[in-house]
């Protein structure tokens, strides 16, 4: 059985690969999506370790001069997907969206190097990335964090992976839908409209493209300029975790101010979580720069804050608030707890389980030595992968599949815990 999945999965993510990209799935999303592809070449590796430094590879060639990555790159037309090339208006010679991801590159490079069985080629792709990547969290502290919390802010949900969450809903009444233009959603064509965002939603996405398009994409103006202004301890925790892991690799490759660099970065980031740690519910909460005040609402971003590397009495905290989580749905880790008025098990991420979210967790939790929480989370991932398939999310009680199918990072996280059980710690 466990070779049978393992087969499946490297057919999935061959399937949808495109020659220097992966697409995460044919039809709903037909280009390439920043922290699906750096995800992807951890699958990737396990078959071809070249192929995945070329998918990594491939995404860091467009980043911008500013540092920054973009959350999507339009390789290729293809009018089956909203909003396209036309709408962000970004320039580029390649066309990309404005915004970016949560920068999972540097913890992915970090893996590919010491996993690299061609060590001379797997030196030689990490120096590449290394300043690139380097960059990148440059411009995040820099264009984001303008007051130097140790903090980076999203300026659109978009940004956060988790499009639809309910810690947006109380940010999004700020966004006006005045003046957005006409549109037609291409996502319902590919998926059931009671899995995906709401059009209310999707007006206010729209609304703060046009924003950031009308100020000609200038980082140094975005951030003041956004009404959306949200700290999200789950992606402050991927970016701290990516520094934290690109200041070892640099330490191997002998690049000293690089490692100081981002090993500064994560120390000063580390302490700064604090500041959105709940007592009240034992995670940590998003906060809302533009009102001042936390987001009182115990999502999945509270718990993902566990991949970085955190105090140990919060990591076990975390873990505790996991298993608590579990008394009320079947499968770890809904996205918003299965007891909230807000739960909904198969809109996006108001609820559903997602493995890549599984998988940061569970990688996290095991370093901080919580074996017995994370090996929870991975059970119940590959349960949902042997009962309902290779889909984008799933229902966290029934374990009913959502969204796309046959999907890319899903297939590659389902190769990680079924091939990596020794987590790097």
């Amino acid at each position: 059985m466990a070779q049978t999945l393992v087969e499946h999965a490297v057919d999935i993510i061959r399937s949808n690969d495109q020659g220097a990209y992966t697409v995460p799935t044919h039809g709903l999303y037909p280009f390439q999506w920043n922290w699906d592809s750096a995800l992807t070449a951890l699958g990737i590796a396990f078959y071809d370790e070249e192929r995945a430094w070329v998918e990594l590879t491939t995404l860091m060639n467009h980043q911008w001069d500013d540092g920054m990555v973009p959350h999507i790159v339009f390789h290729k037309e293809d009018e089956g997907y909203f909003p396209g090339p036309d709408v962000w208006q970004t320039k580029r010679k390649t066309p990309t969206s404005g915004i970016s991801q949560p920068p999972v590159a540097g913890f992915a490079a970090r893996k590919l190097f010491e996993r690299a069985k061609d060590k001379t080629r797997g030196t030689a792709q990490a120096r590449a990335m290394l300043p690139k990547i380097d960059a990148w969290h440059d411009w995040f502290y820099r264009c984001r964090d303008p007051e130097g919390t140790g903090l980076v802010a999203l300026i659109h949900p978009w940004e956060s992976g988790r499009d639809n969450s309910v810690d947006w809903d109380a940010a999004f009444q700020r966004v006006p839908t005045d003046g957005v233009m006409p549109f037609q959603r291409r996502d319902l064509q590919h998926a059931d409209a009671s899995h995906r965002p709401t059009q209310a939603q999707y007006e206010r996405y729209i609304y703060l493209v046009q924003l950031f398009r009308s100020l000609g994409w200038d980082n140094a103006k975005l951030h003041a300029a956004s009404p959306f202004q949200i700290v999200d301890p789950g992606f402050n925790a991927i970016l701290i975790r990516s520094c934290s892991d690109l200041a070892k690799l640099a330490d191997d490759l002998g690049e000293p101010e690089i490692a100081a660099r981002n090993r500064a970065r994560a120390e000063k980031g580390v302490a700064a979580m604090e500041t959105l740690w709940s007592d009240a519910h034992n995670q940590y909460l998003c906060y809302d720069r533009k009102v001042d005040q936390p987001v009182d609402n115990p999502s999945i971003a509270g718990l993902l804050a566990a991949v970085a590397p955190i105090p140990p009495n919060r990591a076990k905290e975390i873990g505790e608030r996991i298993l608590e989580l579990g008394e009320s749905c079947r499968y770890l880790v809904p996205s918003q707890p299965a007891t909230s008025p807000h739960f909904d098990g198969k809109r996006y991420w108001r609820g559903p389980v997602w493995l890549i979210v599984n998988y940061l967790i569970s990688d996290g939790l095991k370093c901080a030595g919580e074996d017995g929480v994370a090996q929870r989370i991975i059970s119940d991932s590959l349960e949902l992968i042997s009962n309902s398939g290779f889909a984008e999310y799933y229902h966290p009680i029934s374990g009913e599949p959502c969204g796309g199918k046959s999907f890319t990072w899903t297939a590659a996280m389902v190769i990680e815990f079924m091939t990596q059980s020794d987590t790097q710690k």
